[in-house]
Order: structure tokens, then sequence, then C-alpha cells
């Protein structure tokens, strides 16, 4: 095996009779199936005993890399039965994106060829090569085109039919239209083409896990990618290195080669080791879903503070993802002028976020008393306050805008707004009486709010527990309103200081029918129904608003 590194095949051939008997004279004589990898000047630089699936080269490590062409290697794999390519093989294909893989099926001990003086160990040989999408078909020429996976494999062929296909026209005609489709792909679309994965473990109902999915399409289409298609993985718990299993990352490495995605997006945090060992074994970036979260507050942040909390976020997800990312991050090499004593590129890096962090700490915690000076200056003058919260898109900004008259942004997207602002509401008191309050809309939660964008954002979150009162807008027309609930309940649960009483008001009742306003009616006896769009119910919300603001000053 040693010596085939030493054999160089022409450029303009697949492979060559002589290559191809070698090959099949040493997978017979030790009874196990060979892979040799070729690149297109004819050199081997890969060999390995086992199927293209058990020695191929992960992504990252082949010499190019891309959606518009292959990677430059092609496969010449034997097969100790005589058999189609089966579909692990032809993955394995489509992952290192081969230029073409070729089968030998091979004898158990050899035979002499047709004509008598030769004697051989390639019985017959499959070519199969990846295509561009098109559409499936199928004609008389032998050829079959798989409908889902974008290859083609040919009907079994000898070896001398093989050795005499022209290979660099197949790869340039290949190529070609791999680049044309690529072109025609950024033309009409200059965003991110995602890939979902999710995985369902023991402790999640098909609901649950059906709307975390849903929720993370909306997260990838607010931060502005399209999402091609959604995989998942039932498990009773997560892979400690991949989170799926390994036939999942196959499946998903072929579904994204096949999609042309270029950003895979998991339903949960991610350690830097399993992004790491996920990248390595699919070849395209993969980021979790706090990654996506932060990319939306980096999109939205307008004012200072809140570039600020952004940014301080950012860096402290960053932090721990430093290590693992190879020499990039080293200067301690074996060339000239690395030797001797210094310093990784890991810790110059990790020291210079480390003292932004620190600094980003100081600015955040100023903030915090502008913040604290400006609610006691509200206290001094006896305004009690409340603050919108809720699940992000309630339509907490849509219903400050309508009540004040304030100018707040508002889209139906997540996270549309995350500066806090405060507006001067009056509203009628028990006695008849106008009461001037403030209200304040805060950012947005949701489910599992990163640990990251808390500890950022907690002079934002601050005029939720130093408010009289809270305002806890739902909207009802969302299909998990229930779930929304308990999620933002459980947040305002773990803050470090108890926030007001609240009041519940559910949102967008122009859009549900009348079996879910019954029910939540039912289940929430107290709260108040309203559409902010339609300014439905706002007198009534003013009115419970002044009793709620009178009962936390009174208590």
């Amino acid at each position: 095996m040693q010596k085939l590194y030493h054999q160089r095949l022409p450029g303009d051939r697949i492979t060559t009779p002589e290559f191809a008997e070698r090959l099949g004279d040493i997978s017979t004589d030790i009874n196990q199936p060979v892979c040799a990898y070729l690149n297109r000047r004819g050199q081997v630089i890969r060999v390995g005993v086992g199927t293209p699936r058990q020695t191929q080269i992960p992504p990252l490590e082949l010499p190019r890399y891309g959606a518009e062409r292959l990677s430059g290697i092609r496969c010449i794999a034997t097969q100790l039965k005589s058999e189609i390519p089966n579909e692990v093989a032809l993955t394995a294909m489509a992952i290192q994106r081969l230029d073409a893989l070729v089968i030998l099926t091979v004898s158990g001990s050899g035979f002499e060829r047709r004509g008598g003086g030769a004697f051989g160990y390639v019985k017959e040989s499959y070519l199969a090569h990846l295509i561009p999408n098109t559409v499936p078909t199928e004609d008389g020429s032998g050829e079959v085109l798989h409908p889902q996976n974008a290859w083609t494999v040919s009907s079994p062929m000898s070896l001398e039919v093989l050795c005499k296909q022209d290979f660099l026209e197949l790869v340039n005609s290949l190529e070609a239209e791999f680049e044309r489709e690529f072109v025609a792909q950024q033309v009409e679309l200059d965003r991110d083409r995602v890939l979902l994965v999710g995985v369902m473990t023991d402790r999640m109902t098909q609901e649950e896990f059906q709307n975390t999915l849903n929720e993370l399409a909306r997260l990838v289409d607010t931060a502005g990618g399209e999402v091609l298609q959604s995989l998942y993985q039932k498990r009773p718990r997560l892979h400690p290195q991949t989170v799926v299993g390994e036939g999942k990352v196959q499946e998903i490495a072929l579904t994204a080669q096949t999609l042309g995605a270029n950003l895979i997006v998991f339903d949960r945090d991610l350690s830097p080791a399993q992004v790491r060992n996920l990248e390595t074994q699919i070849g395209i970036r993969v980021v979790d879903r706090t990654e996506v979260i932060l990319d939306i507050f980096a999109q939205r942040a307008q004012s200072g503070a809140g570039k600020l909390q952004v940014e301080l976020a950012q860096l402290e997800y960053m932090l721990p993802r430093l290590t693992g990312r190879g020499q990039a991050m080293s200067r301690l090499g074996g060339g000239i002028g690395t030797r001797g004593p210094g310093e990784t590129k890991l810790e110059t890096e990790r020291r210079a976020i480390g003292r932004r962090i620190a600094r980003l700490q100081q600015e955040v915690n100023q903030l915090q008393a502008h913040r604290s000076r400006l609610r006691q200056n509200r206290q001094h003058k006896e305004v009690p306050s409340i603050a919108l919260v809720g699940y992000t898109n309630a339509g907490k900004s849509t219903l400050l805008n309508v009540l004040t008259n304030a100018e707040v942004y508002t889209a139906d997207q997540l996270f549309a707004t995350l500066d806090p602002t405060t507006r001067r509401l009056i509203v009628p008191s028990s006695s008849g009486e106008p009461l001037p309050i403030v209200v304040t809309d805060t950012v947005g939660f949701i489910h599992e709010l990163p640990p990251a964008l808390m500890d950022a954002f907690r002079a934002t979150l601050e005029e939720v527990t130093e408010a009289d009162a809270l305002l806890h807008v739902v909207d009802l027309s969302h299909p998990a309103w229930q779930s929304q609930i308990r999620s933002v309940m459980a947040i305002l649960s773990d803050m470090p200081v108890t926030p007001g009483p609240a009041l519940i008001a559910f949102n967008k009742i122009d859009r549900v029918d009348s079996d879910t306003l019954a029910l939540a009616q039912e289940e929430y006896p107290q709260a108040v129904f309203i559409s902010a769009c339609d300014r439905l119910g706002l007198e009534t919300l003013r009115q419970r608003m002044a009793q709620l603001v009178e009962y936390a000053i009174s208590r």
C-alpha cells in the first residue's frame, strides 16, 4: 500500500488498468475494501483500508471546498461484493464533493481475463459523480438520477471502458454547471441559506419541540436568513461531542450540500468543542440559538446604551469559545522566527477581550447609576411607574405608542426594539381625579433567555425590578401563548429583586377565535383583553392600570 503513493496517473484519465488491478490485488490479498484518493494531477494523496465512508476526508481538510466547485479529489474504491454503490458511499462522495467516485468490484482470488495471457482482479466497475440540482429524470442510457441527492451512478462497465473516459472533460463540465448554479443563487438571494437542526429529548412533548423549532425559524428570519429545511432527531440524551448521532451528522452534511446551505443553526446552546466537531465533519459554519439572538440584538441596537450592552453580551459569549481554533490562534510553530519563548495568539486575544469586557462592565455600571438617578427623580416627584413586560413580539411597543402617542419602532419581528422607552400617561384614579404615571417599554423576553444577555442587559432589566407594577402583555394569537406566559414568569422569578404586582393584558384578541378567548378568560379571570392595533379595550386597560398602581403604592 505504501508503494501506491509513488504512482502517478495521466491527468485526463480517471484511472489506468494497471493502477486499478494493483488496488484490486491489495484488496483481494487482505480481504478488505481499499480506497485511494487522487488529486487532479494524478497523484495519490491518501490510501485507507475501509469503505468510502470509513476513509473519507473531513471537509475542512480538503484542499478546495465550496458550493460552486468540486474538491479536486477523486476516490477509487474496491468492494468485495458485486453490488451497486450504496447510499452510504454516495453520501460520503457528496459530503466531500469529490470529482468522482469509482467503485471496483474485485474477485475473491483473481481470474484469467478474456483472451488469456493476463490475470485480473477487477470484474466490473461503477462511476458515480455529483450533478447540479436538476429535475430528476430517468432515461434509457443506463444512468439513474437519485431523486433527492443530485448524483448519478453508471451501469456496470468493464475496466477498459472506464479507463477510456475523459476525466478532465467530465469535471470541467460539471464545475461549469455548478458555478452557473451558484452565481444564479447569489444573484437571486443575498441572504444566509440556513438549515435548522433540532433535538427532541425525553423531557419535551412533541408540541413543545415543534414550538421551539418554529420560534428558531422566526429568529433566523428576523436575523436575515432563509430557512431551507429543518431536520430533527429524537434522543434520550444529547451526544456529548456532536449533540446528534453520527448518522444524523452525515445526513445534515448531505442535506446542506444538496440544498446549498451555508449555515447550520441548532436549537440549543452548543459548547465550543461541539461546534468545532460539527464544523469539522460538516464543513459548513455551525452556530447555536444564542448566537442567532445576539446577531439580532446587534442589528436592532440603536442607542449608545443598547450597542454597549450588545457588545458586552457578544464578548462574554465569545470569550470561552476562543479555545480550540488550532494553529490560527498560535504563534508558536516550528518555523524560523517562531521558536523560543513566546505567547500564543489565543492568550493575547483572551487578555484583550478580558480588558474590553472590564471596561464595558464599568460603562454598564455607569448606565445603571444613571438610570437609578432618573428613577429616584421620578420617585421624588411621587410619580408611580408601570413596566411593560412580555414575550418578544407580544405587542408591547405598539401598546406604548397607542397609549402615549410615542413613536417607538414597531414591526412583526422578534426583538424589534431593544432600548427601554419611558413615556408619561394620564389614567383615571378611583376618586375620579387624573393620575399621572410613567410607562416603560422593556426588551422582550424569550424562552431560555441567554445568560450573557441577562447579564449584559441588567441595566435595562432593572427597569422591571424597580417599577411599582408590571403590565404583562401576552400575544393571545400565538399558538404557544400559555408556554410564553410560563417562560416570562420564570424569568421574572429569577430576577434578584422581586418585581411588583402584575396585571396580565391579552393582546391581539382580534386575531383569535372564540374558543381561545374563552379558555384565556377561564384561566385568567382577572386579566384584561385588548387589541392594541384596533384600539379595543384600551379604556378598560387604563382603569385597571390605575387600580394596579394604587394597589402597589398602598402596599
